[in-house]
C-alpha cells in the first residue's frame, strides 16, 4: 500500500512539472510581436474604425428618402359649399409624393472620400504597431542584459568563494592577510545586492511584456538566451533620401492629404444641380379628380448660395498646403533621427567590439597571471582580489554597452520602421 501511495505521489509531481514546463513558453522577438498584434486592445480599436469606414462607403450613394404630403386644399370657410357640385367648389384632398434625385457626380465624390479614409486608419494602425514593437524591444533587451549579468555574477561568485576559501587556508599559515579576506567577503555580499537589483529589472520587464501581450502580469516565460546585435553598418554609408522614406506615420499624413483632396472635390460638386420629381393627386369634391407632375432642379450657382461651397473649397486648399508642410517637416526630422541613430549605433558597436577584442582579454590575462602567482605563493591576495573585481566590472560594463547597442538598434529600427 505504501509503495502504491509513493508511486501516485511521484506521478503527480512529474505531471505538475510537465504542466509547468508546457505553460512556461519560450518567446522569441517575432513571437512577441505576433502576440501583441493579435491581442493588444488599441490595435483592435483601429479594426473597428476601419469597419466603420467601410460601412460609410456602403451607404455613400444612398438617396434622400421620399417625402409624402397630405393636405386639405382650397376648402371654403363656409363648409356647406363643399356639397354643391359647381365649378366654384374647388375643395379637395391632396396627396403628393416627392423624391429628390442627387447628382451622380456628388455621390461618386462622396464615396471616393469615404473610401480614402480607410488608408488613413490602416497607416495609423501600422504606425501604432511600430510604437508597440519598439516598446517591446526595450523591455526584451533589458531583461536579456539583466539575465546575462546574473550569469556573470554567478560565475564570479563561484570564483570568489573559491578564492576566499583558498585565502583562509593560507591565512592559517600566515600567507594571507585577514583584512583582505574581510574585504572579499564584503564583495561577496555586494553581489547579492546586485542580483536583487537585476531581479527587479527582470520583473519590471516581464510586467511590461505581459501587459503588451494582454496577459496576466505574472505569467512566466523564457526569452532567447543568445542575442547578438544586427549589422546595420552598410546602411551607415548609404545616403537617405527623405522623399523615399515610407514610414507609416508619414504615409498617414499623405493619406490625410489625399482624403482632404477627395473631400475638397466632393465639396466642389456643390456647384452641380440636384433634381427632383413630385407627383400630386387631388381627390376633388365639386370637380373631377386632378393630378400634377412637377420636375425640380436646384440652382446652386447663384451668388448667395455659391459662397458656402466656394469658401469651403478654398479653406480646404489652405489645409492641404499646411499638411504638405507638416509632411515635409516629418520627413526632414525623421531623416535627421535616422542619421543620428545609425551613426551612434556604429560607434557604440565599435566600442563593444573593443571590449571583446582588447579590454576583456587583457583583464582576463591580468586575473589569470595573478591567480598563477598566488598559487605559487609569490602573489598577493589583495592584488588578486583587485584583479577579480576589475574583470567583473569590465564584464558588467561590456553588458551595459551591449544594452546601449540594443537600445540604439531598437531606436534605429523604430525610426526606419523595421519589423
Amino acid at each position: 500500500m505504501k509503495k502504491i501511495l509513493i508511486y501516485v505521489l511521484l506521478l503527480q509531481v512529474i505531471t505538475s512539472i510537465k504542466v509547468t514546463a508546457q505553460d512556461t513558453a519560450r518567446l522569441g522577438m517575432q513571437d512577441l510581436f505576433a502576440e501583441i498584434d493579435k491581442s493588444y486592445p488599441l490595435l483592435q480599436l483601429y479594426e473597428s474604425k476601419i469597419a466603420s469606414v467601410r460601412s460609410l462607403v456602403e451607404g455613400a450613394k444612398a438617396w434622400m428618402p421620399p417625402t409624402v404630403a397630405f393636405a386639405f386644399d382650397r376648402f371654403p370657410y363656409r363648409l356647406s359649399l363643399i356639397k354643391e357640385m359647381t365649378p366654384d367648389n374647388q375643395a379637395g384632398l391632396m396627396f403628393s409624393v416627392q423624391q429628390m434625385i442627387p447628382n451622380s457626380a456628388k455621390l461618386n465624390a462622396k464615396k471616393d472620400y469615404f473610401a480614402s479614409l480607410e488608408n488613413v486608419q490602416y497607416n495609423d494602425v501600422e504606425w501604432q504597431k511600430n510604437i508597440l514593437h519598439f516598446t517591446a524591444r526595450l523591455y526584451y533587451y533589458r531583461r536579456y542584459t539583466a539575465e546575462q549579468k546574473l550569469k556573470v555574477i554567478k560565475e564570479y561568485r563561484d570564483l570568489l568563494n573559491m578564492l576566499i576559501k583558498t585565502a583562509k587556508d593560507k591565512y592559517a599559515f600566515n600567507q594571507a592577510d585577514l583584512p583582505t579576506i574581510f574585504k572579499a567577503e564584503a564583495s561577496l555580499s555586494e553581489l547579492g545586492n546586485m542580483e536583487t537589483m537585476l531581479f527587479s529589472q527582470i520583473a519590471e520587464s516581464n510586467i511590461g511584456l505581459n501587459t503588451l501581450m494582454s496577459r496576466d502580469v505574472n505569467t512566466p516565460f523564457f526569452i532567447d538566451s543568445l542575442l547578438t546585435p544586427k549589422d546595420y553598418s552598410s546602411e551607415y554609408l548609404i545616403a537617405l533620401d527623405s522623399s523615399q522614406l515610407l514610414r507609416n506615420d508619414i504615409l498617414a499624413v499623405e493619406s490625410r492629404i489625399r482624403s482632404m483632396k477627395f473631400n475638397q472635390r466632393w465639396t466642389a460638386t456643390g456647384s452641380k444641380p440636384d433634381f427632383g420629381v413630385q407627383f400630386s393627386h387631388g381627390q376633388m369634391f365639386g370637380m373631377p379628380n386632378q393630378f400634377s407632375i412637377m420636375g425640380m432642379m436646384t440652382i446652386p450657382i447663384v451668388p448667395w448660395s455659391s459662397k458656402m461651397y466656394k469658401s469651403e473649397v478654398k479653406s480646404m486648399g489652405f489645409e492641404i498646403q499646411a499638411m504638405q508642410k507638416e509632411k515635409s517637416t516629418m520627413q526632414l526630422m525623421a531623416t535627421q533621427m535616422i542619421r543620428e541613430k545609425i551613426t551612434m549605433l556604429v560607434y557604440e558597436t565599435r566600442q563593444l567590439d573593443n571590449y571583446d577584442k582588447n579590454v576583456l582579454p587583457s583583464y582576463q590575462k591580468n586575473l589569470e597571471s595573478n591567480m598563477l602567482t598566488y598559487r605559487q605563493n609569490t602573489g598577493n591576495f589583495f592584488v588578486l582580489l583587485d584583479a577579480w573585481n576589475m574583470l567583473l566590472m569590465k564584464q558588467l560594463e561590456r553588458i551595459d554597452k551591449l544594452g546601449q547597442v540594443f537600445t540604439l538598434q531598437s531606436e534605429y529600427e523604430y525610426q526606419r520602421e523595421i519589423k
